[in-house]
């Protein structure tokens, strides 16, 4: 399984990238959240992947943050919900908004995301909802302990010259939940290319 990329922009689309590791350029399938959130080309970029091998194919799904993978890998699971599906509810709603329409079974938003019907909406509801509880009470311990160091990190970054922008969008690139202040900040380094 290929869990993580990281490498250089070569070409980008809304639903694609083309990433390129030491030669080798890996085609990956995004979300439009992930599309946002990408450098330009020729910028470096690390996406958390999801790899699905079918008889004719294998495809590569990536995601800026572990949170929005471990979503898809939650909805790909429901019945009838194949990555492309996931991909589109990942592409038109906030990981937040998706939570909180089922939890209040809002049937109407989810429903007006393409590919996302009437039923399959009230499928998500019923079949994710016991699943998506477990996750989210799993989470909120380590996310306020992962901004806290994420945060000392992006001052750190700031006081050495870089901007604020510069830092948190490097930050977002290879945060990962036990990670410390200081191998934020050398890891963020690399990626803004100062001294490491």
């Amino acid at each position: 399984m290929i869990g993580r990329i990281s490498g250089r922009i070569v070409e980008k689309a809304m639903d694609l990238v083309l990433i390129d590791v030491s030669g080798v350029a890996y085609e990956i399938e995004i979300p439009h959240t992930t599309y946002d959130r990408l450098d330009e080309i020729n910028g470096d970029v690390t996406l958390h992947t999801h790899l699905v091998v079918r008889q004719d194919a294998q495809l590569l799904y990536g995601f800026f943050s572990q949170r929005e993978r471990e979503l898809f890998r939650l909805l790909i699971k429901i019945n009838k919900v194949g990555p492309k599906v996931a991909i589109a509810i990942l592409s038109r709603i906030e990981i937040e908004a998706f939570i909180r329409c089922v939890q209040e079974k809002d049937i109407k938003t989810l429903n007006a995301i393409p590919g996302v019907g009437r039923v399959m909406a009230e499928r998500l509801i019923v079949e994710i909802g016991d699943k998506l509880t477990q996750w989210e009470t799993e989470l909120p311990a380590v996310n306020s302990v992962i901004k806290d160091v994420v945060a000392d990190a992006e001052s750190a970054l700031v006081g050495l010259g870089f901007k604020p922008q510069e830092a948190a969008r490097a930050l977002a690139q290879i945060q990962a939940p036990g990670d410390e202040v200081e191998t934020l900040i050398k890891q963020a380094l690399k990626l803004l290319g100062g001294p490491a």
